[in-house]
């Protein structure tokens, strides 16, 4: 097989840039997952269908820690003062603690709940509709802050650490770096071992790390040389577990003050000469990445929950709204644009929720391939997400700005979530690439096989050529694939034979969609060749095209279960309407992607940009904000006046000197 890393007419930064990402990544699971089988034009029918759900015995269990929760968010939360005051406070975190919420997903040997995914990510939906800031504790402490600990830690490392996690300790994931945001294979904090191999010593600094100031336990990445299995020294990611009073650790900055998610505190954190235990080294040495990688899969699951949660709050306290606000004797409900906004509102939430539980249902599966999921739903749901606020705060207009009715929190704090864990531009180009990975070494292996090669001899190429030609493994491949990208004929639609029969319809438009989402990819890889690389805004249409079909996935799926249950009454006819306009929003959606790929404005985007970026570098840098370390411009940028904003109080004099960096 083909392997595109060895592409040629591409340059040295890409070409690291596919390593690195090869090697980040790890090996090809055995079988791939749903949506990989998307771009190859096909439907994994056993893995969406039936929905996935939750045995009675647990939900039963996550039942009662939600009326808990719920009895408690109703009546005691203080979810405004958070906001405004810009923390959680310590009687908050103590009873998220005591109520089992903090430790939820921790086996019960260590003293929590060991409640599923499913389960754990209903809690994030229900903390999210109230607080967005409680809902980023919860999910920063055990998504990605002890999860690493309960995925890769030894029994050792359990039995010291978990207990206290699940009663009493918030733990931190410091993963992010003044030059490391999304390229999470760039650490720059490092790590070597001692002498006497007793310990590492560790030096570098993380920022971002979401309660690192008020945690008693981070789990920390870092670069490490070591040597593989080749005999060759190389650098890659270790994780390790680091305490706050281990000598050398210094958070020097507690938090600053944001736009939204105001109650979490997100600390910088220096690392000097720090000497950490080597028992500390979590899994392995050099598999750092997979300690990380896999801790974002279910990171990104409950920030999807969260999201789900502030949406449908947010779209039923307007839609409410439209109904008793009245304009020109009439209620806001009754005027068809606003009827619109109700029904994307519904629609998107319902779709959301589909999305993020069978994402959960594949995570309590403990299914292989599973990253492009989990990429999806964190970009679908924080897309749909936004706009569904976006939709609530239009309809209740000026009174959706007031911090009164919680609507502007929620709209304040989903923003973020179109750039954390995964920018949603990176998640597009990520979904592309690794979606399609094997199909296009697939092309480029028939491509080298049967295709001269200006590289090689007339007689050697004409000889490989020939002898390929009649290689039937090969030409069984080659032959359908020609017909495609040269006469555009396409396979046939993949069947969906496991849904409720008055679904057909929707189903056969769906497999049609899917036929032509593996036609078109294969159609941009021809015309764009090694191009395709920096031509990220093809990409996006693509990947979201395969977000769209994914989801639509879901929809048809979750209906189906909802329909062989016998569900009726105004919320399943809320919740089938909503399905049926969520399937026509997606198929208008992705047929314009379809055209956009030859039908665009990326020609002049390009120009305008390019003129945008020219006209830019002759404004002065000392009049805008400049990156901490940019490697071109560090120290040439515009300070920030920080005066009339709270600072907060960090570990040590460089707080201060923090506080007036410019960013």
């Amino acid at each position: 097989m083909a392997d595109l890393k060895n592409l040629k007419n591409i340059s040295a930064q890409d070409r690291k840039m596919i390593v690195d990402a090869e090697a980040m990544l790890g090996p090809e699971p055995s079988e791939m997952g749903f949506v990989k089988n998307l771009f190859w034009g096909n439907v994994r029918e056993d893995i969406v269908f039936p929905y996935p759900g939750v045995d009675a015995e647990e939900t039963a269990r996550c039942d009662q820690l939600l009326a808990a929760l719920d009895e408690y968010l109703r009546n005691e939360h203080p979810a405004i003062q958070i906001d405004q005051e810009q923390e959680i406070p310590d009687w908050v975190i103590r009873r998220l603690f005591d109520l089992g919420v903090m430790g939820m997903t921790i086996p019960r040997e260590y003293g929590g709940l060991q409640l599923g995914i499913t389960s754990y990510n209903r809690i994030l939906e229900r903390l999210g509709a109230s607080c967005g800031s409680t809902a980023v504790l919860v999910s920063a402490h055990q998504s990605i802050g002890c999860k690493a600990i309960m995925l890769y830690g030894s029994d050792e490392q359990k039995q010291r650490w978990l207990h206290k996690l699940a009663t009493e300790w918030v733990s931190a994931f410091c993963l992010s770096e003044p030059n490391v945001g999304c390229d999470a294979g760039g650490q720059e904090t490092y790590c070597e071992l001692s002498s006497d191999k007793t310990h590492y010593i560790l030096n570098g600094e993380k920022k971002w790390a979401t309660s690192g100031a008020i945690s008693s336990l981070f789990t920390v990445m870092t670069k490490q040389k070591i040597t593989d299995k080749r005999g060759r020294e190389v650098e890659k990611v270790t994780a390790l577990v680091c305490t706050p009073d281990m000598e050398g650790v210094d958070i020097y900055q507690k938090n600053r003050s944001k736009c939204g998610i105001r109650g979490t505190w997100q600390a910088r954190i220096r690392f000097k000469d720090v000497k950490v235990p080597r028992e500390n080294l979590l899994h392995e040495e050099g598999r750092g990445l997979n300690v990380a990688l896999t801790c974002l899969n279910f990171g990104r699951c409950t920030l999807s929950a969260g999201m789900v949660g502030s949406a449908k709050h947010s779209m039923n306290q307007a839609i409410k709204w439209s109904q008793t606000r009245y304009q020109f004797q009439r209620p806001l409900s009754a005027f068809e644009l606003v009827r619109q906004r109700v029904a994307h509102m519904a629609a998107l939430t319902y779709a959301m929720d589909a999305v993020l539980y069978m994402t959960t249902g594949m995570l309590d599966r403990h299914d292989d391939d599973i990253m492009l999921e989990t990429a999806i739903c964190k970009m679908f749901c924080s897309e749909m997400g936004w706009q569904t606020i976006n939709d609530a705060m239009q309809i209740m207009g000026g009174e959706s700005y007031m911090t009164e009715n919680g609507v502007d929190r929620a709209f304040r704090d989903s923003r973020i979530n179109l750039i954390v864990e995964g920018a949603n531009e990176v998640m597009q180009s990520f979904i592309f690439a690794y979606g399609g990975k094997q199909l296009a070494e697939q092309m480029l292996t028939i491509q080298e096989a049967l295709l001269p090669n200006k590289d090689q001899g007339f007689g050697t190429s004409l000889w490989r050529m020939l002898r390929n030609a009649f290689n039937p493994t090969i030409m069984s491949k080659a032959i359908p694939l020609g017909a495609e990208v040269t006469f555009g004929l396409r396979r046939s639609a993949p069947r969906i034979t496991r849904l409720h029969g008055s679904l057909g319809a929707s189903a056969d438009r769906l497999t049609n969609l899917v036929r032509e989402h593996t036609h078109q990819f294969k159609m941009v890889s021809k015309r764009f060749e090694e191009k395709i690389i920096d031509r990220q805004a093809v990409q996006a249409r693509i990947a979201d095209n395969a977000m769209y079909i994914h989801a639509s996935m879901c929809v048809l799926s979750k209906l189906d279960q909802q329909l062989r249950a016998g569900h009726d009454g105004p919320e399943f006819d809320r919740d089938r309407t909503a399905a049926e306009h969520f399937l026509d929003l997606a198929d208008i959606a992705i047929r314009r992607n379809f055209e956009a790929l030859t039908d665009n404005a990326d020609a002049s985007m390009l120009k305008a940009a390019d003129a945008a970026l020219a006209h830019n570098d002759t404004l002065p840098n000392e009049d805008y904000v400049i990156p901490e370390q940019s490697p071109v411009a560090q120290g040439t940028g515009h300070k920030p006046n920080q005066s009339a904003i709270k600072q907060f109080p960090g570990g040590s004099r460089m707080a201060a000197e923090a506080a007036g960096q410019s960013e």
